[in-house]
């Protein structure tokens, strides 16, 4: 028997490859088929099932494109509703992949159709358990993403995941290793540990939630601080349940190369977003009007989802060379399909052409410090609300990016301001939506807070609320 954990930290998300006596089984795939189809003919074994704990809403699962190449069934819990053909399992139904067994176990609460997978071995011992979105390391499951009836409150949600989890879960051997489908950095959750492998027994111990003292506590303790989901994440749901379009067509369309007369005729014919994902610092120096930029080398496809909102938006990209590819499929994973075509040769090709060009007045931290006087000038820190509250610039306003469509309305066209993030790759996503929208009178400095803590501007730990934009 073989488990391999296949992490992916830009979604934060780990899938499952598990092997036995010839045949094996894939937990939660991503959009894209190779790397599981390669470890299939490298093993020389037949895929038996495609196992998914849940209608996914922060990635678009590769479910069908995989059970369409391999002849897999997929497996879904009790309760899951797809509009394809799938094995809907019974609560408890065992099954074999050549000589260990997987047994489901349906986990209501963060969806209502959730279900782990515990793998017995060869011998019949209880030896991992795949949880999904159930439990996390650290965390569980945040219960307001459920396609739920309208009565159904999160607090409702909350109480049928404590059962879950404490009838269900908690009573397996402390010696069972836990598999999460996500780990830090996932919106799924709220306190996931940076590791993505640990043991039940362990979890016990340090997981808050699963230290509680009765149900009422339990509830109060996951549900609150819980943040809006990020737009997108309703969509990858209605993907994961509905359908999608095979990767390969997406990443045939969105490999289709354009000179810069072809690129700049579509964009204005098609309505298409130019997506430019290379680095902050290159961006800032000169990039197409009116493109938004994120950066590939990043939480890419998190902030691409959050930041463009409809999947379904065309997209014209702009890449570093040899990126072109890399960016559609991390596209894909979060439902992003409708990408038109790329720049070929990438921003150089625009510039060479004489077309016109935008740049970003950034400055360094050092600069900053030295222009900056924080009981006058305002200052924009858009880092998310826990970074701003365990340290800040004096009298800085705190206006995460991910609110971005909400805070920009109060922006004063004619007020200059200083924005920052942590390093510069957030503050340059806001700079370049900011530009597009019009506005220009900001300075956006390069190093972000971290290059503004080395210099002698003042800063603090204390929260006026004022200055605290609301949620």
């Amino acid at each position: 028997m073989k488990v391999e954990q296949i992490y992916t930290g830009c979604l934060a998300q780990g899938a499952y490859y598990i092997v036995s006596n010839g045949e094996a089984v894939i937990i939660d795939p991503l959009r894209e088929t190779k790397p599981y189809i390669d470890r299939l003919e490298r093993d020389g074994v037949k895929l038996k099932y495609i196992f998914e704990t849940h209608f996914h809403a922060d990635f678009v699962s590769g479910h069908l494109d995989l059970s369409r190449k391999t002849g897999a069934p997929i497996v879904y819990g009790p309760d899951a509703t797809p509009e394809f053909e799938a094995i809907i399992a019974k609560d408890n139904q065992i099954f074999e992949i050549g000589n260990v067994k997987i047994k489901v176990l349906h986990t209501p609460g963060h969806t209502m159709e959730s279900s782990c997978y515990l793998l017995m071995d060869e011998n019949g011992k209880e030896t991992a358990l795949f949880s999904g979105d159930t439990l996390f390391l650290g965390d569980v499951g945040r219960p307001d993403l459920a396609q739920k009836a309208a009565s159904m409150t999160q607090e409702q949600l909350a109480g049928m995941l404590y059962e879950s989890l404490y009838n269900k879960i908690l009573p397996l051997p402390d010696d069972v290793t836990v598999y999460p489908a996500h780990g830090a950095g996932s919106a799924c959750g709220k306190n996931m540990m940076k590791e993505t492998v640990d043991t039940l027994g362990n979890q016990k111990k340090v997981n808050y939630a699963l230290k509680q003292k009765d149900k009422e506590s339990f509830i109060s303790a996951v549900t609150d601080g819980l943040l809006p989901p990020p737009a997108y994440f309703g969509m990858n749901v209605a993907m994961n349940k509905k359908g999608y379009e095979s990767f390969d067509k997406v990443l045939n369309q969105g490999m289709k190369e354009l000179n810069a007369d072809e690129f700049e005729m579509l964009a204005e014919q098609s309505g298409a977003l130019i997506l430019d994902t290379r680095g902050n610092s290159e961006f800032a120096k000169g990039f197409i009007p009116q493109s938004i930029n994120i950066g590939i080398k990043g939480d890419f496809a998190p902030w691409a989802g959050a930041m463009i909102v409809n999947v379904k938006q065309p997209i014209l990209l702009v890449t570093d060379e040899g990126k072109e590819e890399e960016s559609v499929t991390r596209l894909s994973r979060v439902g992003f399909d409708n990408v038109l075509g790329h720049l070929k040769g990438g921003f150089n090709t625009w510039k060479n052409a004489g077309k016109e060009i935008d740049t970003v007045k950034r400055i360094s931290a050092e600069e900053f410090a030295s222009k900056v006087d924080v009981k006058k000038d305002m200052i924009i820190d858009i880092r998310k609300e826990g970074e701003y509250s365990a340290e800040h610039v004096e009298d800085a306003y705190s206006k995460p990016l991910a609110y971005i469509n909400e805070w920009i309305k109060d922006i004063n066209p004619d007020q200059h301001f200083f924005m920052h993030c942590a390093g510069g790759y957030r503050s340059m996503i806001a700079a370049s939506i900011l530009q597009a929208r019009g506005f220009r009178n900001f300075t956006e400095i390069a190093e972000g807070f971290n290059g503004i803590a080395k210099t002698s501007v003042p800063r603090t730990d204390y929260i006026c609320q004022s200055k605290v934009m609301a949620q």
